[in-house]
């Protein structure tokens, strides 16, 4: 069957507009978290096979997939960063769904920074502190009583946090949703879940603000990068914390901007002569646009390879395993893509 009708006859979601209507219940259907996950894995595979400026070094990929240790692949918050498992498992489930709704586009010139007691920190780490140091002290997370001018200080740093009215704007959002459709506790409402398909079915069907979607060759092009994030977050906390025997084998993985430098620094993405000169002399590249999607998108096939070639491993662990490596490759990585988006 050709991949292009099989993504067109699979379409579960409106597929014009990926927003949710609060005021109407969300029903949940199992098959649509399912049949979404598989779209992200079809709609890449046919970016990938269809690519102008990125391609896959497929000997390089082999060479590599020979070097991965099994052993040392790790939950990317199982360092427990910052003493968040000192918090009830609830409360970190309630605290990560802001979170990972918001960890998203840090860079600048100069990159927001923020002064700790254990030093400067920036990126996604230092929402982290910011953010959890200031919930810590909460009986209830819910941002719908915070102002604008109090989410500001909370991520003060040394210039304003890129998108700083959209993170407000979408934490209140999603706190709304909590209070209106889930009796103001989401660690309640997906408690007994256990299922990636099911979990992720919920956040996508509730929660507008994680809609990830591109157009590539006039076909839609999935992602989901955060709400995959944070379906993993909590199955994986829930495996930590309690022993819970959860299943996030149908993730597909998480489309960023540090996994596909990572990759192209071990030579497995290429990019040809025209992408290079613009991502290596560190030249804004357009939501949307060819270079973005295909870098994204060959970043998934990979990771599927990947997924293929490795027994008892799941893609999400693939993928976690590709972020935490970034530091091993940093002296030979050229720069990562630079793309103003609220997806990654």
């Amino acid at each position: 069957m050709n991949k292009t009708i099989l993504l067109e006859n699979n379409s579960v979601l409106n597929e014009e507009d990926c927003g949710v209507n609060v005021n109407k219940p969300i029903k949940i259907n199992n098959k649509v978290g399912d049949s979404m996950l598989e779209k992200i894995k079809l709609s890449c595979n046919y970016v990938a096979a269809n690519s102008r400026y990125v391609s896959i070094n497929y000997k390089k990929l082999d060479e590599y997939i020979k070097t991965i240790d099994c052993n040392k692949i790790n939950f990317w918050l199982s360092s427990n960063p910052y003493n968040l498992f000192d918090m009830e498992i609830d409360k970190i489930i309630n605290f990560l769904l802001l979170f990972d709704s918001i960890d998203y586009c840090f860079w600048g010139q100069p990159k927001w920074t923020i002064e700790t007691i254990e030093g400067k920190k920036d990126g996604s780490d230092a929402l982290l502190y910011a953010l959890l140091n200031y919930v810590k002290n909460l009986d209830n997370i819910d941002f719908t009583n915070v102002s604008f001018e109090e989410f500001s200080n909370i991520l003060k740093g040394n210039v304003e946090i890129p998108f700083l009215r959209e993170r407000y704007n979408t934490v209140v959002s999603i706190c709304n949703v909590v209070n209106e459709r889930m009796n103001s506790n989401f660690y309640n409402y997906i408690k007994e879940i256990n299922k990636d398909t099911e979990l992720f079915d919920i956040i996508i069907s509730n929660f507008s603000d994680f809609c990830d979607e591109r157009e590539y060759d006039s076909k839609k092009i999935y992602f989901y990068k955060l709400a995959q994030l944070l379906t993993s977050d909590i199955l994986h906390i829930k495996e930590l914390i309690n022993g819970t025997k959860v299943d996030y084998s149908h993730l597909v993985g998480c489309a960023d901007y540090k996994i596909p430098q990572t990759l192209r620094a071990l030579g497995i993405l290429e990019f040809n002569n025209e992408l290079s000169e613009i991502i290596d002399n560190n030249q804004l590249i357009d939501e949307n646009s060819k270079y973005e999607v295909e870098i994204r998108a060959n970043m998934i096939t990979v990771i599927s390879y990947i997924n293929s070639k490795l027994e008892n491993i799941c893609a999400i662990e693939i993928n976690d395993y590709l972020f935490l490596s970034s530091k091993s490759v940093k002296d030979i990585a050229k720069p990562y893509h630079l793309c103003r988006n609220k997806n990654y």
